[in-house]
C-alpha cells in the first residue's frame, strides 16, 4: 500500500507519518510539497528537510495560488496554477497511490483533484474552525473529512465529516534533544515564534523592545529563514552587540526541529505567536499562556477566531500586528507577573483536547479502503 501525503499544515501531516510508521512500517509513504518555503527561495522549506530526515519521497510541486493581498508576485504566482495542475496530473499517474491523505491548502488542491480523476480515494483534514476555499472543494472529493473544530462541520457535506480532533505530535511533550542550554533559571523564559516560515511582523516588534524585554526575561527566538527580510541575520548581530549580560539571555534561531520542540516548550513560560491551529492545539495541550498575534489575512480570519477563543477562555491576550511594540511589551509584562492564573483557566479549553486524533485519522482511513492486493 501506498499512501501519498500533501497539504499546508505541516505538524499534523508529521504525526500522522510517524504514527503510521511505528504501527504499519510497510506502508509506502509519498511526500508531496514544496521544497522551498516562498517564491524565489533558495533555502530549503522546513517540511522539505522533515522529511528528508525521516528518510521519505519528497515530491516537489511548485504552483501557483490566489492571496488576499496584492504584491508584485501575484501574478507569477496566478499564473502558475496551470502548471500546478499539469504537473499534479503526472505525480498521481507515477506514484499511483492508493490513498491520498490532504492537509488543506492550496497545494492540495491539484493533487486531489487529479486523484478523484483516476479514482483514488481521497481524505482531508481540516484544522482551523474557518476552513479554507481550498479544503472546502477537496470536501466535495473525499470520501471522508477530518475536521478539529465542531464550527467547520457547517462547511462540509455533514454526511462524510468526522470530529477528529487536531493531531498533537507527541515530540513536543518529551524534552528530547537541547539546542541550548538555559543558564539563567530565575528569569521567566518567553518563547517567540512565526511558525516555520517565522513572521517578519512579530520579528520587527521584537526587535524594538529587546533591550527592555531581556533587562527581565530570557527570549528564546524562532525567526524563520526566509533570505527576503534577513530577519535571522540582522537579530543575530543585533544580539551581538547588546551587553554581554543581556547576550548571553537572548536565543535566536532560524527554526526548531521536532525534537528541540518539547525541550523549548518544556522551559517556556511564555509564549508570542501566530494563531494557526496547530499553534492553538499544541498550547491547549501543553497549558501554556500565549499570547497570539493573528494574521491578518488568514483565510476567514481564522486565526482570529482562535484568538478570540483561546483569549476568552482566559488562558492569553491578543495582540495587532498594527499596534504599537510597546503594547506588546506590557502584555508580556503583564501575563508574566500573572502567568499562574492564566495556567488555571486552561480547564476552560479541556474539551477541544482529542487526544486519540493521530489514531482515529490512522484508523478510519485503512477502514475505508480495500487492502493492497
Amino acid at each position: 500500500m501506498k499512501i501519498l501525503i500533501t497539504g499546508g499544515h505541516l505538524s499534523p501531516a508529521l504525526t500522522v507519518i510517524d504514527k503510521l510508521r511505528q504501527k504499519f512500517p510497510e506502508i509506502e509513504i509519498v511526500f508531496v510539497g514544496r521544497k522551498y518555503p516562498l517564491e524565489g527561495e533558495r533555502t530549503f522549506s522546513l517540511e522539505y528537510k522533515e522529511i528528508f530526515r525521516r528518510k521519505i519521497k519528497f515530491v516537489n510541486l511548485n504552483t501557483g495560488r490566489l492571496t488576499r493581498t496584492f504584491s508584485p508576485r501575484l501574478w507569477a504566482s496566478f499564473l502558475k496554477i496551470p502548471f500546478g495542475f499539469f504537473s499534479s496530473f503526472f505525480i498521481i499517474l507515477k506514484e499511483r497511490p492508493s490513498l491520498i491523505l490532504s492537509f488543506g491548502g492550496y497545494l492540495a488542491l491539484p493533487v486531489a483533484i487529479w486523484g478523484f480523476v483516476f479514482g483514488v480515494p481521497i481524505f482531508t483534514h481540516e484544522q482551523t474552525a474557518k476552513p479554507g476555499l481550498a479544503n472546502r472543494v477537496i470536501g466535495y472529493l473525499a470520501k471522508k473529512i477530518f475536521i478539529s473544530f465542531q464550527e467547520a462541520r457547517n462547511s462540509f457535506p455533514k454526511e462524510k465529516v468526522i470530529l477528529s480532533g487536531n493531531p498533537i505530535r507527541e515530540s513536543i511533550f518529551f524534552p528530547k534533544k537541547k539546542p541550548f542550554e538555559i543558564k539563567y533559571q530565575s528569569f521567566p523564559l518567553v518563547y517567540v515564534t512565526g511558525g516555520s516560515l517565522g513572521s517578519h511582523s512579530i520579528n520587527l516588534h521584537i526587535e524594538k523592545i529587546l533591550s527592555d524585554l531581556l533587562r527581565t526575561t530570557v527570549v528564546v527566538h524562532q525567526t524563520g529563514e526566509t533570505t527576503t527580510f534577513k530577519d535571522f541575520e540582522r537579530l543575530t548581530r543585533i544580539r551581538d552587540h547588546l551587553p554581554k549580560e543581556l547576550q548571553k539571555r537572548y536565543f535566536v534561531f532560524k527554526h526548531f526541529f521536532e525534537d528541540e520542540l518539547g525541550y523549548v516548550y518544556s522551559l517556556a513560560d511564555l509564549v508570542v505567536s501566530r494563531a494557526g491551529a496547530n499553534t492553538f492545539f499544541e498550547l491547549i495541550a501543553l497549558k501554556k499562556p500565549a499570547i497570539l498575534v493573528p494574521l491578518p489575512w488568514s483565510a476567514g480570519q481564522e486565526q482570529l477566531i482562535h484568538a478570540k477563543i483561546f483569549a476568552q477562555a482566559g488562558c492569553g491576550e491578543i495582540f495587532f500586528q498594527d499596534e504599537s511594540s510597546d503594547k506588546l511589551l506590557v502584555l508580556i509584562e503583564k501575563m508574566i507577573a500573572n502567568i499562574q492564573h492564566y495556567e488555571r483557566n486552561f480547564k476552560n479549553l479541556s474539551s477541544l483536547c482529542r487526544p486519540n486524533a493521530t489514531e482515529k485519522i490512522i484508523d478510519e482511513i485503512l477502514s475505508s479502503i480495500k487492502p493492497a492486493s
